[in-house]
């Protein structure tokens, strides 16, 4: 298991496209977190009871930088099936659960320092736009707003997951990035014809209210739905890269 882990982190740190995304990751999270938290003063007027200072400059980041963080979980192991190099892959670790795990551990850890700096720079960057806003803002130092940063990078590690999850399913970057978008983003236009207690039940959406510190929020009950969608789809995952030839 130590060799197919150093070998999986060999291979993702060489990827031209990981040191891309982790860059556009920094972009996105900060530059989208200021964006959404320099607009605050009118949100902060039309429903003072509703603003949360903290979810709005983390939300912000995590919408866009979503896509990168999955993005890097499907490119770790469609770049393989596009290239043929998982062929190599499977003769040096022959078992495949032991080559799915050792990938999935080194892209999750990946995806989790990625995610929880992301979280912590839109925060930060956030917080000190709502200052200049002159509206309510949180500090680093209050317990509620270290728990939401830290479920903020928990959500994008989980979505390196399930990026990585669909790019076993799929074998295809094209097919697995449009999963991926419609799953995270083009969902949203969808379910907001819907209630919103209706709305809430979809996965991603659920997973991003770990970042909420309202009084009246509930943050963990829709980030365990959107953890067991992961998983139930990571197991599927592996029962395909198990049958299939490569």
């Amino acid at each position: 298991m130590k060799a197919a882990l150093r070998g999986e982190w060999r291979k993702l740190r060489t990827l031209r496209s990981t040191s891309y995304c982790l860059i556009a990751l920094a972009i996105l999270s900060i530059g989208f977190g200021a964006l959404f938290s320099g607009g605050a003063s009118e949100i902060y007027q039309e429903r003072p009871a509703d603003f949360d200072p903290t979810a709005l400059s983390l939300q912000g980041g995590m919408m866009f930088g979503q896509l990168v963080v999955g993005l890097l979980g499907v490119l770790s192991i469609t770049s393989e099936y596009a290239t043929g190099t998982i062929r190599a892959s499977l003769t040096t670790v022959p078992r495949r659960g032991r080559l799915f795990a050792a990938k999935a551990v080194v892209v999750g850890l990946v995806a989790a320092v990625a995610g929880l700096t992301a979280a912590l720079g839109s925060f930060l960057i956030g917080q000190g736009a709502l200052a200049a806003s002159g509206v309510p803002h949180a500090s680093i130092g209050d317990p509620e707003a270290v728990r939401a940063v830290l479920g903020g990078g928990l959500y994008l590690a989980l979505i390196g997951q399930l990026g990585l999850a669909l790019g076993f399913l799929t074998r295809s970057t094209a097919a697995g990035v449009t999963l991926l978008t419609s799953m995270t983003v083009l969902v949203l236009a969808v379910l907001q014809l819907l209630p919103p207690e209706v709305a809430g039940l979809w996965p991603t959406v659920a997973g991003a209210q770990v970042v909420t510190t309202l009084p009246h929020s509930s943050p963990w009950p829709g980030f365990l739905l959107y953890t067991g969608f992961v998983a139930v789809l990571t197991g599927a995952a592996l029962l395909t890269f198990r049958r299939k030839d490569a």
